[in-house]
């Protein structure tokens, strides 16, 4: 009687060597294609923290605007911006939980843009505002000149100041490291960190220039998103129809 047992046992082994040998082509074939994380980025990322964080500042230096919106929060409270900057100037919203107005600058030009209720405030003026509703009202949606002399204008001005917004955002304290890759608004980034993240941290761009992309201020301080960099938008000078000279000191909360 003829034993089929051997025959069994090589086809089982001969089963096993082609197993393990696919799974070993699999495992070298997988490990031979793993793609490299740097692969399609402008490179930053290989880059120590503090070149990484050098190259961003010098990017957002160079570049002739930016958008920048999100929240800041001081001492004088919490602010939501949404403004466009540039060399010339800059123009947007800045709101609050107890006002909200517009700023538009050109060079030297400052203007503000608020609803009557802004300008009928009681802590206003050198004469406590505007002397009635009817004076508000007239304020009220046109854009007011701020005097370069005015208590208010220069930290009004502040925020249509790229160099001092993004020298401010970009502030980070504490010894600078290398954080982790992520996406943010559909761009790889590599995260700078202020510290541990307790000293802020922004999100640098590893796609084209190395922007900013996103920032968080140390110390619960807020988060702004930037983005539109380098690219240009218009920056009027208001129609004089619409156009209001406020004739005295603003406002106090408008600072």
């Amino acid at each position: 009687m003829t034993s089929f047992a051997p025959a069994v046992r090589n086809r089982r082994r001969t089963a096993l060597a082609l197993v393990l040998c696919g799974g070993l082509t699999a495992a070298l074939a997988a490990c031979g294609t793993e793609e490299d994380p740097d692969k399609g980025t402008n490179g930053v990322a290989k880059l120590s923290a503090a070149e990484i964080d050098e190259k961003a500042r010098a990017a957002a230096d160079a570049a002739s605007a930016v958008r920048l919106s999100g929240t800041l929060v001081s001492k004088g409270g919490a602010y939501r911006l949404d403004m466009k900057l540039n060399a010339q100037g800059g123009m947007g919203s800045v709101s609050s939980k107890k006002q909200s107005f517009a700023l538009l600058r050109i060079d030297d030009e400052l203007f503000l843009k608020a609803p009557a209720e802004f300008w009928s405030q009681e802590d206003g003026g050198d004469e406590g505002g505007p002397a009635d509703v009817a004076a508000a009202d007239k304020l009220g949606g046109k854009y007011v000149k701020v005097p370069e002399g005015d208590p208010s204008y220069q930290r009004l001005r502040g925020f249509t100041d790229k160099k001092v917004l993004l020298d401010g955002l970009l502030a980070l304290h504490g010894k600078v490291n290398k954080g982790g890759r992520n996406t943010v608004a559909g761009h790889r980034t590599i995260q700078i960190l202020g510290g541990r993240g307790e000293g802020g941290a922004f999100d640098v761009s590893l796609e084209d220039e190395p922007y900013p992309v996103r920032v968080a201020r140390g110390g619960g301080g807020g988060t702004v998103s930037l983005a539109d960099w380098g690219q240009p938008f218009p920056l009027d000078a208001p129609e004089e129809s619409d156009t209001v000279d406020y004739g005295g000191q603003l406002p106090k909360s408008a600072g």
